[in-house]
């Protein structure tokens, strides 16, 4: 029952929209419409075209350092496996 107006319902909306706005200002507007879409193309193809990646910050630590045992953190040095010694 209720769909998107065909051919001719476009025809009467776009003569009652002359009546009521005009035809210079639905011109301008037709005008400013087109330079809006133009500028949103060029700024994206631009950043497409940006070759730097976004800054993204660093992720946090995850793991502390040095081994955890029962809770507590040890130093690698005092584990016994820091510095090139065989695990």
């Amino acid at each position: 029952m209720f769909g998107l107006p065909g051919g001719m319902e476009w025809v009467i909306l776009a003569i009652i929209a002359l009546l009521v706005f005009g035809g210079s200002r639905l011109a301008s507007a037709g005008k400013n419409a087109g330079k809006a879409i133009r500028e949103f193309k060029e700024e994206t193809s631009s950043l497409k075209k940006s070759d730097a990646p976004p800054a993204v910050p660093p992720a946090p630590r995850l793991q502390p350092e040095g081994t955890v045992h029962e809770g507590e953190i040890v130093d690698p040095e005092e584990d016994g496996k820091g510095k090139g010694q065989p695990a």
